[in-house]
């Protein structure tokens, strides 16, 4: 068994190191995958109160690169029932173009129904439009710090011995004011090769994620992570005309592969790295979630 387990542990960085070479939409950042909840063995069985501080970069498509950071804070209500609470931002800096501003904020209750199954339901607040401009030009999706979008997020978390799964979905309720056209610009302009989003329609995703720890000291732990997330449907947007466009290959499955390294500093204080990357991809990405890799490092305090 110990074999299997060192065996597994090796493919699992092989391929994650292998699929930093592709390019894929993985999670929206700091979005619902990564929800308390919804991580490698967090639940809601915390101490009363938890504060998680994160910092992330990432490389985007069109050689954008991206930053971002969020706060997060977990409040233990009794031996059922938590609250989370989590606020978001995002820059993006590429083709002569920089952008920053405020993504979203997830509220959402965790409830432990038995020792093995905890539900999860919530929204995400959108605290910007979608539609960031560059000297009064509207910018594609890529340049957005939010979809802005609001969602309801739904999920299931299950554990069979140190076995993770999680399902969840993610559905937008309403959709976002991107204006941005491609075909407005000339035809030896970068913002040309961008995917337009002029009255973007965004469909929902669906994820899975199988999760599972390897104790490597008595503080460090290392979790290999599989990811698949299921677009719905095409995403569609309005052309120059006015006429609804639906936008080929962007449903379907992307597959990330997540690596954890978390660090117990004490029993206050720990670390936790995360570094993902897509094995499989979408033929179309418009949303702007495009990701080479994303490296995550995160701060959590209990008290």
């Amino acid at each position: 068994m110990k074999l299997q387990k060192n065996l597994f542990l090796l493919g699992t960085l092989l391929l994650g190191l292998k699929a930093t070479t592709l390019l894929a939409q993985g999670c929206s950042d700091a979005g619902f995958c990564t929800l308390n909840s919804f991580k490698p063995h967090e639940t809601t069985n915390t101490p009363q109160n938890q504060l998680k501080i994160g910092a992330f970069f990432g490389g985007a498509d069109h050689n954008i690169a991206v930053w971002g950071n969020y706060i997060e804070y977990n409040r233990q209500l009794d031996a059922s029932w938590s609250l989370d609470a989590k606020l978001t931002s995002l820059s993006q800096n590429g083709n002569g173009i920089a952008t920053f501003g405020l993504g979203d904020l997830f509220l959402n209750a965790n409830r432990i129904i038995n020792p093995k199954l905890t539900a999860t339901l919530g929204v995400k607040l959108p605290l910007q439009n979608g539609n960031a401009t560059n000297n009064n030009n509207p910018l594609p999706m890529d340049y957005q710090s939010s979809l802005g979008t609001l969602d309801l997020v739904a999920g299931l978390g299950y554990k069979i011995n140190k076995l993770h799964l999680v399902a969840a979905v993610q559905l937008p309720i309403s959709q976002n004011k991107n204006q941005f056209l491609a075909e407005v610009y000339p035809t030896n302009a970068n913002l040309r090769l961008f995917q337009s989003t002029n009255n973007f329609k965004r469909s929902g995703d669906v994820l899975l994620r199988i999760a599972y720890p390897f104790e490597l000291t008595q503080k460090l732990q290392f979790t290999a992570s599989a990811l698949p997330i299921y677009h719905l449907k095409n995403d569609q947007y309005t052309d120059l005309m006015g006429t609804s466009k639906t936008i080929s290959g962007s449903q379907g499955i992307t597959l990330n592969a997540n690596m954890y390294f978390d660090y117990k500093i004490n029993e206050k204080n720990a670390l936790q790295l995360n570094i993902g990357s897509p094995l499989k991809v979408r033929e179309a990405r418009p949303d702007g979630l495009t990701r080479s890799f994303v490296a995550n490092l995160e701060y959590k305090y209990q008290f």
